[in-house]
């Protein structure tokens, strides 16, 4: 980018459009530097969790070959959203650091909304043997509801 507005006649343009522009230079110029040092503020835990159990959700449906049904996961999204809002700042922090506790919410949040009951049957019969699930072991949080 820097080597096009060295260039005289895309310096001529930025120029006379800077000209025909009522805003004054000063607002108008933003420099690479500062573009660079621009920080971002720090995650909200609760966007954090809800993007991670989507993600763990996805993969979950995926690896079974399964059609995630969208609205009820959508509706364990917002239930583990409101979850994690009824628990003050600092434990939302806590969970966000810590696998563990964010596999708790996780499956709290899949069991709540109901997501547990969706492909319960279908499911049911994929998981009967844990060696034949092409899924990581923390996902037995979920497995574990198909099982016995």
């Amino acid at each position: 980018m820097a080597s096009a507005l060295k260039s005289p006649a895309n310096v001529r343009f930025i120029l006379s459009s800077l000209e025909s522009c009522s805003v004054p230079v000063s607002y108008r110029i933003i420099s690479e530097t500062t573009m660079t040092e621009v920080r971002l503020p720090m995650s909200d835990p609760t966007q954090v969790l809800k993007e991670e159990f989507r993600r763990h959700l996805e993969t979950f449906y995926a690896r079974l070959n399964l059609a995630s049904p969208y609205e009820s996961v959508e509706k364990a999204v917002r239930t583990l959203t409101t979850i994690v809002h009824a628990l003050p700042q600092d434990e939302q922090v806590k969970i966000v650091a810590d696998p563990a506790l964010q596999w708790q919410q996780f499956r709290n949040a899949f069991e709540t909304s109901g997501l547990v009951k969706k492909h319960r049957g279908i499911i049911t019969g994929l998981v009967r043997h844990r060696d034949t699930v092409n899924l990581p072991v923390e996902y037995d949080h979920f497995l574990n509801f198909f099982r016995g």
